[in-house]
């Protein structure tokens, strides 16, 4: 079961915001008058009068909820990677950074788009919310926008006609959890002039079983829809699979790995240290 964060922030930023503000309309200038006038009685004990303990803590509480609602809805996000479809650029463990108003701010919770920024461009790494299970995130390369006709063939990418070409950079070595990609050929690979590394198993099935999308030829994206694809070709599930990615369903773009932690690495502790910093192409 997935915990639904957003949710939470904003039902803890009204609720600790509510009990304070109802407190301040009625109840604190009472008790700043009996304080006042305990004083004038000369009653010391009853001068300081102490705000309730629930009011005390939803006063504390509410900036920092608060902030890190703003931060998290309008800003920037933090989230895990747990797969290997974006290898080699992303890895299992690394803990990215999404900007959340690349692609226009959005109402958290609701998710309903109230000011346009820009669109996805082809080659940008997108987190979104998975179609079919829209409480998941999964992230992706934009291979295609409204407009495009894309197909696949023999491992290369053809966007409205012409390939995507492919350097070949020798055959790749895994650590920790992508030890299994060991053996994969890494290329070069440039989506609209942005350069970024793939992994391709040259025995591996054009398209995965199950992966119908573009089996029956190219396909041209709508208006309002992005086709997305992982970085390693052949182990991920994206729009080969089950089809394209609605606006409405963008969380942001990634642009950063602020931390890396694979428990299956030999080092300790567990973390790829020349990772951290490193900006997402």
């Amino acid at each position: 079961m997935n915990f639904d964060f957003p949710t939470f922030l904003v039902a803890a930023s009204a609720l600790t915001g509510g009990i304070w503000l109802f407190d301040a309309m009625f109840f604190a200038s009472k008790r700043k008058q009996r304080a006042l006038a305990a004083a004038e009685g000369g009653d010391e004990a009853e001068v300081k009068i102490k705000e309730p303990l629930l009011v005390e803590y939803s006063r504390s509480f509410f900036p920092v909820i608060f902030a890190v609602l703003i931060l998290r809805s309008f800003l920037v996000e933090p989230f895990r990677i747990p797969s290997g479809s974006m290898m080699p650029t992303l890895l299992v463990g690394d803990f990215i950074l999404v900007n959340k108003y690349s692609y226009g701010i959005r109402l958290p919770v609701l998710n309903k788009k109230v000011i346009q920024i820009n669109d996805p461009q082809p080659g940008d790494v997108v987190v979104f919310r998975y179609p079919q299970q829209p409480w998941i995130d999964y992230i992706k390369r934009v291979v295609a926008v409204p407009g495009d006709t894309i197909h696949y063939r023999d491992k290369t990418i053809y966007i409205n006609g012409e390939s995507i070409p492919q350097t070949p950079l020798g055959r790749y070595t895994g650590v920790g959890s992508g030890v299994q990609m060991t053996g994969a050929i890494r290329s070069k690979e440039a989506i609209d002039e942005v350069e970024h590394d793939i992994l391709v198993h040259p025995r591996a099935p054009n398209l995965a079983l199950g992966c119908n999308v573009l089996r029956s030829g190219p396909i041209t994206v709508p208006e309002g829809h992005y086709f997305v694809m992982g970085d390693n070709r052949d182990n991920s599930n994206d729009s080969r699979c089950w089809g394209l990615v609605p606006d409405e369903n963008l969380v942001g773009k990634a642009f950063g790995i602020w931390m890396n932690w694979d428990s299956n690495l030999e080092s300790f502790p567990p973390i790829a240290w020349e990772r951290l910093g490193n900006g997402i192409d």
